[in-house]
């Protein structure tokens, strides 16, 4: 499998959106306290910490397996970048390097950050698998709720200023760009999966994940107007949900109990605005499961703000925010059918091996024990 020159732009329009998304929030944040508005300031960059807090963990422990599998113990400076939250740009450095060595001097071995010799486009896939990895994560660890926050601010206002729009437009591009990425990540660093070839498939999937996820996100909004508590309570419960569910399955991505832990928490946190095959396993099932207790979910949600008084809310608004709910969950429900009925590179295969473990586990292949779609 080479790496190639799509993949390398792939690499350089990850980080512009990783750091547009990164000084958008700041710059939000410290507006918000600059008016006084001290709880979506504080929301704001609580999502920032929180997420890059997390990816970070993740990306020095595969760092130090990879260094340990390798015979390295010069992981030192790497703990030191990863506690300055400067991980996910080494990484980016280490990709877009290997990456301009294999795409454009063609070179034939390359030496990567352990100083081992290398096949270089194994070696500049495995990195941007792993960032693509990171990225999703960071995706719906803070991406997602802080696009729900910055809907809820701007409705609540009745406007947004620039800061708002900045924020609201990185997060969406954020998300549209982790997820398509992801996808290709996948399918192109397990030989054994078939690629996800053309440019319509890769559409369809991005459609079907924006239009639920904004939906739902949407909806989430509107039961935050209602009921800040109900809110809170349905998004606990729902993420318990889906911890238990990772519990249940047996999970085994990470080598330590204490990091396959964390991981479970995330695939919970994860599971609350958007499906993903946890465990490699037949997913018809558990998809129509879960989508169906996203649409009765969502219409409860507007039963309920329908029969609750609009004073709390600005009318003019509601209606168009209900029409779009109704429609994005109806285009979501939809491009997903498309997806799996006509796009998706197994819907041939009749037999499937849990795509998960693989019919010979590979534990050096990061992203088969990873989140499946």
């Amino acid at each position: 499998m080479n790496y190639t020159k799509c993949n390398f732009m792939m690499s350089v329009l990850g980080i512009i959106t990783y750091v547009t998304d990164l000084v958008a929030d700041i710059v939000l944040s410290v507006r918000y306290f600059h008016n006084g508005q001290y709880g979506f300031g504080v929301l704001t960059l609580g999502f920032v910490l929180f997420g890059t807090l997390i990816v970070h963990c993740f990306s020095y422990s595969w760092l130090k397996a990879d260094l340990e599998k390798a015979g390295q113990e010069n992981e030192h400076s790497f703990l030191l970048l990863h506690c300055l939250q400067g991980g996910v740009f080494t990484r980016y450095w280490f990709v877009l390097r290997t990456g301009y060595h294999v795409v454009f001097r063609h070179s034939n071995r390359t030496r990567n950050f352990m100083e081992e010799q290398t096949d270089p486009h194994k070696e500049a896939i495995d990195m941007a698998t792993d960032l693509s990895m990171l990225r999703l994560f960071e995706t719906y660890l803070e991406g997602c709720p802080q696009l729900t926050l910055q809907l809820y601010a701007f409705l609540e206002r009745g406007q947004a200023n620039l800061s708002q729009y900045m924020v609201i437009m990185a997060s969406c591009c954020a998300i549209s760009w982790s997820t398509v990425d992801y996808q290709i990540a996948l399918r192109k660093s397990l030989p054994d999966k078939n690629l996800l070839r053309g440019f319509w498939p890769k559409l369809t999937y991005l459609f079907y994940k924006l239009f639920t996820l904004l939906s739902w996100m949407l909806s989430v909004v509107l039961l935050l107007f209602v009921d800040v508590r109900a809110a809170l309570f349905l998004l606990l419960f729902l993420w318990i949900v889906g911890f238990v569910w990772a519990f249940i399955n047996h999970t085994q991505f990470c080598n330590s109990v204490s990091m396959e832990f964390l991981y479970r928490i995330v695939v919970g946190f994860i599971l609350v605005f958007t499906f993903f095959n946890i465990k490699g396993q037949n997913t018809k099932c558990p998809m129509s499961c879960y989508y169906t207790v996203r649409v009765l979910g969502t219409l409860g949600i507007l039963s309920v703000f329908w029969i609750y008084p609009l004073s709390i809310f600005n009318s003019d608004y509601f209606i168009p925010i209900s029409a779009t709910i109704v429609l994005a969950l109806l285009l979501g429900i939809i491009f997903l059918g498309v997806y799996y009925g006509t796009f998706h590179p197994n819907r041939n295969v009749k037999t499937q091996h849990d795509e998960t473990d693989g019919e010979v586990p590979q534990r050096d292949c990061r992203i088969r024990y990873f989140l499946m779609d």
